[in-house]
């Protein structure tokens, strides 16, 4: 059997593909060996779920958030053959790598991730050929969440966002400076606690100040990666991410606005890398 795993800062999505053809699927916290430890890596992946499967895995393609240089994906490796089997032969690629392979298949294009943070890469069909700097959710993640939701705390902080927004905001998270500060500086993953807002943010995008949070965080995304790719406007443009998928209308008016073509927009690659991984067999 074949399993395959996408996994970003906040959620990982598996998928194994038994002999028959039958297809079972199952979701885990997210993993990313830049801002965790290996032991706290290994603990959540000793799911109930994962366990079971030891001995009966083949193959695992695993597609992460952080795995681009190869002690990262060396340790990933480690992990997962100390909890489903040293014998089992495991492939380690960067969560980019899943999205163009989802979106583009075979066909070139720019592949791009917007979820609680953010990445892009030119894909010539078979491989990424260029990638633009990544430096995750504090000097960097244009459009991700955890870069639309950071404006909007700053906003807060600051008290530069609309008197009903704030009004909003105060009714529904009691929200204080004192509590901001505590879960960014503080608490682990401040990243997905800046990208948690994004939920309200979409729920009121028909607001002027909510609606140019994204077009901005967009914007900023698509002039700092997309733009600066070779021929980027003869190239469809793919991506993957929740971000980019529930404020998909956003995206697209920002991309018509610079002259840039959309293609496909999906929530999560994993669909796409099944077929992708099923086609291979």
């Amino acid at each position: 059997m074949i399993l395959i795993a996408d996994s970003g800062s906040s959620k990982t999505d598996w998928r194994v593909i038994r002999k028959d053809g039958k297809i079972e699927q199952f979701r885990t916290v997210g993993f990313n060996p830049y801002y965790q430890q290996a032991d706290d890596m290994l603990r959540d992946l000793q799911t109930e779920h994962i366990q079971s499967l030891k001995g009966s895995i083949e193959e695992v393609y695993f597609y992460g958030a952080g795995c681009t240089g190869e002690k990262n994906k060396q340790t990933v490796a480690r992990l997962i053959k100390s909890v489903l089997g040293d014998d089992t032969w495991v492939s380690v690629d960067h969560d980019l790598t899943a999205s163009a392979k989802a979106t583009c298949g075979h066909k070139s294009g720019i592949a791009c991730i917007l979820g609680t943070g953010s990445n892009s890469g030119d894909y010539d069909g078979e491989n990424i050929v260029a990638n633009r700097p990544s430096p995750g959710y504090l000097l960097g993640d244009e459009g991700g969440g955890s870069y639309i939701g950071r404006h909007f705390l700053q906003d807060f902080i600051y008290d530069d966002m609309p008197k009903e927004i704030r009004e909003m905001v105060l009714e529904e998270y009691q929200l204080t400076n004192l509590e901001i500060q505590e879960n960014v500086y503080q608490k682990p993953f401040p990243n997905r606690y800046m990208a948690s807002f994004c939920r309200f943010i979409h729920d009121h995008k028909n607001h002027p100040y909510c609606f140019q949070l994204f077009y901005n965080g967009f914007s900023d995304f698509f002039k700092r990666h997309v733009m600066r790719y070779a021929n980027y406007q003869n190239k469809p443009v793919s991506f993957v991410g929740s971000i980019a998928f529930h404020n998909g209308e956003i995206l697209r008016k920002v991309g018509a606005d610079l002259g840039i073509h959309i293609d496909i927009i999906l929530e999560a690659p994993i669909a796409g890398l099944t077929l992708y991984h099923q086609n291979k067999i």
